[in-house]
């Protein structure tokens, strides 16, 4: 086994476990019990000290699935009005089989307001705390009865990915109905072959990956892939497995070589950049000219004034911002110390003369290097 592997399993304190929705919805198809054994693996990780939280899916696929859909809703306010009678069963059958072993569970609804809003996310993380504290199990899952094109977190693998942070997990399991992930598209390449450490996940090819959709699910390996990315950058590995393999958790964290695993980026982001990056919706933009790019790429410097040709949007001081370059691209955002106006008035201007045009002056910086995330 991959020494780095065996250490990051070994040092396992809080997990954060991802069930997607084709296994959630298998046990009303008469195939596993998915949550029985979920119980039952919780409850014996619980006993030797590891705090799990779940992150679910499944509330629209498990409503389509009582109301006898079997195609894809493309309506928001259909999808949202079958999410809200599937959410009531889906956490019926998490009661349920985690009564059976004398746990509680704990439903936590959010939108990407939640994570992109700074205190919603701390708020968010205190209560999750505080339901740990008590011994719950908190069962994640996204806001699909009120969650709009613009709230949407697109798929819970990205939740996923943004609850490891937001609970600051020690690692990530997301399980599927694939035993991983492969070197090329096992839809169309009878020879594919599973990859069983990924150790430099910004090297993957997506595109050449990636396997289908299913009707019920939302995301396909290539959102799975992404979230891995996402929680490589927060320091936290992930596992890709398949969810039908019983006691897949428990073999996981014995360090059996299951499912893909992906290894954490050593150069991880602190929980406020790693907010900066991935949970914030960013508002406007910021197109700077070539030495302020050289000064963020290559001195590692803080965003002046002086750099900034132009404004896009309108936002607050305090927003986070994209950073776009002379060709267009992203190559940094952060959070800016002023507004889309005030930086309109102070753009081109070098620092010292940022009160003579304003009147005042906030800061010398039109976002500091400790609120700025190098893409």
């Amino acid at each position: 086994m991959n020494q780095n592997r065996e250490k990051i399993i070994s040092s396992v304190k809080r997990l954060v476990i991802k069930v997607g929705s084709t296994v959630v919805t298998s046990a009303e198809e008469g195939g596993p019990d998915v949550f029985a054994s979920l119980a039952t693996e919780v409850k014996r990780l619980r006993s030797t000290g590891i705090e799990v939280v779940i992150v679910s899916s499944g509330s629209v696929a498990t409503g389509m699935k009582r109301l006898g859909i079997t195609e894809r809703i493309s309506s928001i306010p259909k999808r949202q009005a079958v999410a809200a009678l599937g959410q009531v069963g889906l956490m019926a059958l998490y009661v349920e089989a985690f009564s059976d072993k004398n746990e509680q569970v704990a439903q936590v609804l959010l939108t990407h307001d939640d994570f992109a809003d700074r205190k919603r996310f701390l708020n968010a993380r205190n209560t999750i705390e505080s339901l740990i504290e008590l011994g719950l199990v908190p069962i994640i899952n996204e806001n699909d009865t009120v969650a709009v094109d613009e709230m949407k977190l697109g798929d819970n693998d990205e939740l996923s990915a943004l609850t490891t942070s937001l609970v600051e997990a020690d690692l990530l399991i997301i399980l599927t109905d694939r035993d991983g992930l492969y070197d090329s598209n096992p839809a169309v390449n009878p020879t594919a072959q599973k990859l069983d450490v990924v150790e430099n996940v910004d090297a993957l090819e997506l595109d050449s990956l990636t396997g289908p959709v299913s009707a019920f699910g939302t995301g396909g390996m290539r959102t799975k892939t992404e979230a891995a990315h996402k929680a490589a950058h927060y320091g936290v590995a992930t596992v890709i497995a398949n969810g039908f393999e019983q006691g897949i958790v428990e073999r996981i964290l014995s360090g059996d070589k299951v499912g893909t695993f992906f290894l954490p980026r050593t150069d991880r982001l602190t929980s406020r950049k790693h907010w900066i990056a991935f949970s914030a919706r960013p508002t406007g933009r910021l197109f700077i000219d070539d030495g302020a790019t050289r000064a963020l790429l290559d001195g590692k410097k803080s965003l002046l004034p002086t750099g900034i040709k132009s404004v896009d949007g309108n936002f607050d001081s305090g927003e986070v911002v994209h950073c776009i370059d002379k060709d267009g691209k992203e190559i940094a955002r952060g959070v800016t110390n002023y507004s889309s106006v005030e930086i309109g008035e102070i753009k081109g201007v070098k620092s010292s003369a940022i009160e003579s045009v304003l009147g005042y002056k906030i800061y010398d910086e039109v976002i500091h290097r400790d609120n700025l995330v190098i893409l």
